[in-house]
């Protein structure tokens, strides 16, 4: 499964986390040792969030958009191109990244 199909429903969001950095001194960290970044692009939004009078309050973040987000933020989904994509909710997005 791809990221294409993968399409977020209410007022959710697909992430793709940003690479981890490297260290300086060259220094070779095991993938179980790094802490996984906290910033990542969004690939899919959903349509909204429903009020409780049925209306469709769109979301603010877009496609394209860079974001910063929680530590224990989303689910983790990984496609069959072997990349960790995150699902959450716009609320647990802290900030844009221009």
């Amino acid at each position: 499964m791809s990221f294409k199909k993968i399409k977020p429903l209410g007022n959710r969001i697909l992430v793709k986390r940003c690479e981890a950095k490297t260290t300086q001194g060259g220094i070779f960290l095991p993938d179980s040792a790094q802490e996984k970044p906290k910033q990542g692009e969004v690939l899919a939004v959903g349509p909204g969030k429903m009020d409780d009078k049925g209306t469709l309050s769109p979301l603010e973040l877009k496609v394209g958009d860079q974001v910063l987000f929680g530590a224990y933020a989303g689910t983790e989904v990984e496609a069959s191109d072997d990349v960790e994509y995150l699902i959450m909710s716009e609320e647990d997005v802290l900030a844009v990244v221009n």
